[in-house]
């Protein structure tokens, strides 16, 4: 009679990594599509004053350059984040909003930020 216990100890190893690997990736394209420092911050400020128009947030996020805030947005707006509505008028009139796609995330962007509340109360009573 063979020892099958080796084996399957390995099969479930390489079964469980494959798991955590593919976890893993898929993390990291949720990281590609909303990570950086300003994109969070972009969607709450748009969904704060929806319709938001590009000299608001500009005024909002004073820190952040106009090109990063041209491509943060055109990034959101390519991951189907964000809607951009461009007025024919003069001065041009671009307005931004969230997609239904980027009202889903708004629970996700208020569990981050209970959990960072959790984590500095756990950091003080350190």
């Amino acid at each position: 009679m063979g020892n099958n216990t080796n084996t399957e100890n390995e099969s479930i190893a390489e079964l469980k990594n494959k798991l955590l690997k593919q976890n893993s990736c898929d993390l990291s394209a949720v990281f590609k599509i909303i990570g950086g420092k300003w994109k969070i911050l972009l969607i709450k400020s748009i969904l704060h004053g929806c319709p938001k128009r590009f000299g608001e947030l500009r005024r909002e996020l004073e820190d952040l350059a106009q090109t990063t805030l041209t491509t943060q947005l055109r990034e959101l707006e390519r991951d189907g984040i964000i809607s951009r509505k461009i007025y024919a008028e003069t001065p041009p009139r671009v307005e931004y909003k969230l997609t239904p796609l980027g009202l889903t995330l708004i629970p996700v962007v208020q569990s981050l930020e209970d959990w960072w509340h959790q984590y500095n109360e756990q950091r003080t009573d350190v």
